[in-house]
């Protein structure tokens, strides 16, 4: 049912989320940007993105617990350590974030018209980003090469730490906020 992480935070399976969502007994806060949010999200669930997440921001309702979730669980451990700064204690984490979620067969709400993914932005910037490169380096000046090893470097980095610079760049653009 329940991992410790520390004494101060307790990841939920994706099945006791659900047991606890239908029985009302919790406060659902998605982590996510606002775009990942408008494209799809767990029903019944708060946006309160990690890139302005401020922990004074939940309106704790009484006799709730409060769980957040993310994609996969990288970003509402961030907002964790956020949450265990600012002095809270009663809150868990959906293990494995909306992913493990989808996973287990358990609904979303989807939003068809949503602006599309941070990821595919961050593949379409990355992908654009190489290919000029490359091609101006093999007709220009090699020098441009430089600019494909950089966003590969980039990408590299990205998949061992989890932390996506260029994802967090587009998250700030005003068709990614939603508000």
């Amino acid at each position: 049912m329940t991992t410790s992480i520390n004494t101060k935070l307790q990841l939920l399976n994706a099945a006791t989320v659900k047991e606890l969502r239908e029985t009302e007994q919790i406060q659902l806060i998605d982590v996510r940007e606002a775009s990942e949010y408008a494209a799809e999200h767990i029903p019944g669930s708060q946006l309160l993105p990690l890139s302005k997440f401020q922990p004074e921001q939940i309106s704790l309702i009484p006799g709730k617990q409060i769980v957040i979730y993310c994609q996969s669980g990288n970003r509402s451990n961030q907002a964790a350590q956020k949450l265990i700064q600012s002095g809270f204690s009663e809150f868990s984490q959906l293990q494995g974030g909306i992913t493990a979620w989808k996973q287990s067969g358990y609904p979303t709400q989807i939003n068809q018209n949503a602006p599309i993914s941070l990821m595919r932005q961050v593949q379409i910037v990355a992908g654009s980003l190489v290919f000029t490169g490359t091609v101006l380096g093999a007709f220009v000046s090699p020098w441009f090469l430089i600019l494909s090893g950089f966003v590969g470097a980039g990408l590299v980095f990205a998949g061992v730490s989890n932390t996506c610079a260029m994802a967090m760049l587009l998250a700030k653009l005003p068709y990614n906020q939603g508000d």
